[in-house]
């Protein structure tokens, strides 16, 4: 697997949070825990994105895609 095999979203948001989603190749799942990961897990599995992201949500029909989102005040913060 090489970083071309992830696919990142635009992100998106609501008032509260920015959004997006990851796709990894299928064959990743397998070594992917059965809950939310940590940042430190997602790095592992080749995730790169900037600091503030949480896998907030597990996709049970497609586990290979990753729900991550970050407070907009954490980006206002940080810019």
């Amino acid at each position: 697997m090489s970083a071309n095999d992830i696919h990142y979203s635009d992100k998106y948001a609501d008032t509260t949070y920015e959004y997006r989603h990851v796709t990894l190749p299928r064959d990743i799942v397998k070594r992917m825990p059965k809950r939310l990961m940590t940042e430190e897990e997602w790095r592992r599995l080749g995730v790169q994105q900037s600091r503030g992201w949480e896998h907030y949500m597990i996709h049970a029909p497609e586990p290979n895609i990753l729900c991550f989102r970050r407070s907009l005040t954490y980006v206002q913060a940080n810019q």
